[in-house]
């Protein structure tokens, strides 16, 4: 959405420029859409004005100082507030550590694979971090929803150079199903919905800072679990805040890091800010894997991780995977 919304809006700019024409960006009262539309030009105005994040967002609140919380998935009263600021910010680092950059990113490859029916992944930092949904014993559609089996993610792996894959929920598929084609394999369990000991967040950096080639995470969803162990990489070894994590995961990839996970997040910060920073995470990044499938901002997520606010907009069919 935010890479269809930068794209016309760019075009448009140039045209009315020589007309000497100024556009008006408006929606209604709605207080989702008034989210999504500041969103939306701030994150713009971070990306394409050179705009620091707290010149957009000043611009963006001296009328309307009542945004709603980017809040996560879950049912109930929202336990962290992550406002359009903290998402600006994100977007900023994002740019700075060329996880952002629209001029190779291919939205149509974005748009089929995050889609529960053709693997239902999205990379959170290009060319290190894929976080995707469970996979089952077999590819199979039940309830209405497609399940996929390991087999299914063989060939994008190989072709994006993942060479890893950590598991975060109980086993439902078997290991060697990934072990016997080449993959690295890692069981991790901890229970859903909840947070990982000291333990399970060392193992996982110790096989994050070790591995050569990007890393496939994965909990039942892909989304609370997952986005809670990305987000402690990313503080570690990029320096980004505890809001700066869960929004850039949210961005890239709507309904992650759900309830206490949230504040488990701001508390692991102040140990993680000050370890020791590795320099592989940076490296990766320089090898030049900044084309696959950079997740586009604005998306949101299937029906099953449809309850955070915005952005709000449901995806579209598409072929199955392939």
């Amino acid at each position: 959405m935010f890479y269809r919304f930068c794209c016309k809006l760019t075009k448009k700019l140039k045209i009315f420029s020589h007309a000497k024409k100024k556009i008006v960006f408006y929606t209604c009262g709605d207080k989702k859409k008034q989210a999504n539309a500041a969103y939306l030009i701030g994150s713009y105005a971070v990306m394409h004005l050179q705009k620091t994040p707290e010149e957009a967002y000043s611009l963006l609140v001296s009328r309307n100082t009542t945004y709603l919380h980017f809040r996560d998935a879950s049912f109930g009263t929202c336990m962290y507030n992550l406002t359009i600021l903290d998402c600006l910010c994100a977007v900023h680092k994002a740019l700075q550590f060329g996880w952002l950059n629209f001029s190779n990113f291919d939205v149509e490859e974005y748009e089929h694979y995050e889609r529960a029916e053709n693997g239902d992944f999205n990379w959170i930092i290009p060319g290190k971090f894929l976080a995707f949904s469970g996979p089952h014993p077999k590819s199979k559609i039940e309830n209405g929803y497609p399940l996929h089996a390991p087999e299914a993610y063989f060939p994008y792996f190989r072709k994006h150079n993942v060479t890893t894959v950590i598991r975060l929920n109980k086993k439902m598929y078997d290991a060697k199903r990934f072990t016997d084609m080449g993959f690295d394999h890692h069981d991790l369990f901890f229970v859903d919905g909840s947070t990982p000991n000291d333990a399970i967040v060392t193992k996982f950096m110790n096989i994050c800072e070790n591995t050569d080639g990007a890393i496939a995470v994965h909990c039942k969803a892909g989304l609370g679990r997952t986005g809670t162990l990305i987000a402690c990489y990313m503080m570690k070894h990029f320096r980004l805040t505890a809001a700066e994590a869960i929004a850039w995961i949210r961005i890239c990839r709507p309904g992650s890091v759900i309830g206490p996970q949230q504040n488990f997040i701001e508390d692991e910060h102040t140990c993680l800010s000050t370890a020791p920073r590795e320099q592989l995470g940076v490296r990766c990044l320089a090898q030049g894997h900044l084309s696959h499938g950079l997740s586009a901002l604005g998306i949101e997520p299937a029906t099953f991780r449809s309850q955070g606010q915005f952005p709000n907009l449901q995806p579209t069919s598409a072929p199955t995977m392939t």
